[in-house]
């Protein structure tokens, strides 16, 4: 790998990510917080001027006006690299409210993966600490290196080995001829969903200021709240099914909404075999937890389909909003829930987990092998939507599951030692991985992670990352091949 192209990847986003740290300094002043300035202001010169430095250091970054032959090994450097320089930048504020190291980089880290878990056991803070919460797993949702090839000039050729890297679905969709085009696109229906959401949380009653931070945290299926008691704290079953429906869009595929928007064809979402599945999945599993809210603990039809529907949603598309303390449901709803949460949403949406398209895949293979058994000699192709999958695309399917389980199983087992309690390990090792936020027991949506042993957080903060990178970047940097670099 060439440091001088690494150099000049990174350092710019360092640069960039110094001016979205004037955010929340805005918020501050709007809400005469003061003291939330300086915080926020020093995020913004450690990471501006680190980038800086860096390409005055390394001989000839500067001199690249553009990285139009960068290589796939440098595109899964530079971009896993990129997430773990937000992590500690996003963090640096949180010690200035008094959090320790380890819980300002695992809060930091459960914001930018759009995870939802908290450590934080009050809700005493500025208006200004909320907002950057918030705005972390919205910048997370649709993933900061998108976000940059649709704005810096110089990743409009070579995003294309960093648009996968940060998103590898199991194909690559693309729906324009240019991967910048595809950016722009997709952070423009991105930004006009959240200010749509904000605008409907605010006429449903939701007080202005929590409406933009949870609008930010719904459509990255994010799951941070202003609020103690997440969506159930606001006692509004309006703002409620707005959040469902949004948070359900969230974990829709961004390129299948384009093309529905551009064809004008609601249609075009159930031709997709993967929204399919994820549209029927969602409601068969809410109309099964509900029959348990109301045959077991007396809810009405209407609250029961309000929160099983919520739950669900926000489980499948790793969202982490909570409408109501689900540990307190009965041990079958809660198994539900459980399962739903290797499932995750759909390819090339804000959603975490395994994703449908993957589980799908599996599926068709699975089912062609059992009919090779009757039909020793028949050629039976694996189709998604009417379209031959490569051998290549399902052997990186298998081996990302087979990854995936290996990587919650060896998880699961170390922070089930560590804390001694198998619920902690289980599902700690699953919502960290599939990004989803809060689990069962003392982790689940009314309590927080601060009492776990730092050794736990990080492992949790590695999993949060590679769950969110979706594997691939980090597995392939154990191999030793890739750790060669010369200067260029």
């Amino acid at each position: 790998m060439r440091l001088s192209y690494l150099v000049n990847a990174i350092s710019l986003v360092m640069m960039y990510i110094g001016l979205v740290l004037l955010a929340p300094i805005g918020v501050a002043l709007y809400y005469h917080d003061f003291n939330s300035i300086f915080p926020f202001l020093s995020a913004a010169i450690i990471s501006s001027g680190c980038g800086y430095l860096m390409r005055k250091i390394v001989p000839k970054s500067t001199k690249l006006e553009n990285l139009n032959d960068i290589k796939k090994s440098e595109g899964l450097f530079i971009v896993a690299a990129s997430w773990v320089i937000f992590a500690l930048i996003s963090a640096i504020p949180y010690p200035f409210y008094n959090l320790s190291i380890i819980d300002s980089i695992f809060e930091a880290t459960s914001g930018i993966t759009t995870t939802g878990a908290t450590i934080l056991t009050h809700f005493d803070y500025p208006k200004a600490f909320f907002f950057w919460r918030s705005f972390t797993q919205w910048l997370g949702g649709m993933g900061i290196i998108v976000m940059f090839i649709a704005v810096l000039p110089q990743f409009a050729v070579a995003g294309r080995q960093m648009f996968f890297a940060e998103a590898p679905g199991p194909t690559e969709d693309k729906f324009t001829p240019r991967v910048k085009n595809t950016a722009s696109i997709l952070w423009k229906l991105y930004l006009s969903l959240t200010v749509i959401l904000i605008i409907l949380l605010i006429l449903a009653g939701m007080p202005k200021f929590d409406a933009v931070c949870n609008a930010l945290s719904t459509l990255s299926a994010g799951g941070f709240s202003p609020n103690e008691h997440s969506i159930m704290g606001y006692h509004l079953p309006a703002a409620t099914w707005l959040i469902v429906i949004f948070m359900f869009i969230a974990g829709t595929s961004f390129n299948l909404q384009y093309k529905a928007l551009h064809t004008k064809n609601l249609l075009t979402f159930f031709k997709d075999d993967e929204f399919k599945l994820y549209f029927f999945f969602v409601l068969g599993m809410a109309l099964v937890v509900s029959g348990f809210l109301v045959f077991q603990h007396n809810y009405y039809i209407a609250d029961a389909l309000r929160h099983s529907m919520f739950q669900v949603v926000s489980v499948m598309t790793s969202s982490g909003f909570a409408s109501v303390d689900y540990t307190h449901w009965a041990y079958s709803a809660q198994i539900l829930l459980f399962v739903a949460m290797f499932y995750g949403s759909c390819a090339s949406s804000a959603g975490g987990g395994i994703k449908i398209a993957r589980l799908l895949l599996i599926f068709k293979v699975l089912k062609n092998e059992l009919n090779k058994i009757l039909h020793p000699n028949a050629v039976i192709p694996v189709k998604h939507n009417g379209v031959t999958v490569s051998t290549e695309v399902l052997r990186q399917v298998v081996i990302f599951i087979f990854q995936y389980f290996a990587i919650f199983a060896v998880s699961a087992v170390v922070l089930t030692i560590i804390e001694q309690n198998h619920t902690i390990g289980l599902t700690s090792a699953i919502t960290s991985l599939g990004n989803i936020g809060p689990g069962f027991g003392q982790i689940g949506p009314m309590g927080n992670f601060e009492y776990l042993h730092a050794s736990s957080k990080i492992i949790l903060i590695f999993n949060m990352l590679v769950g969110r990178l979706e594997l691939i970047p980090f597995i392939v940097m154990l191999n030793p091949e890739f750790w060669s670099f010369k200067h260029e």
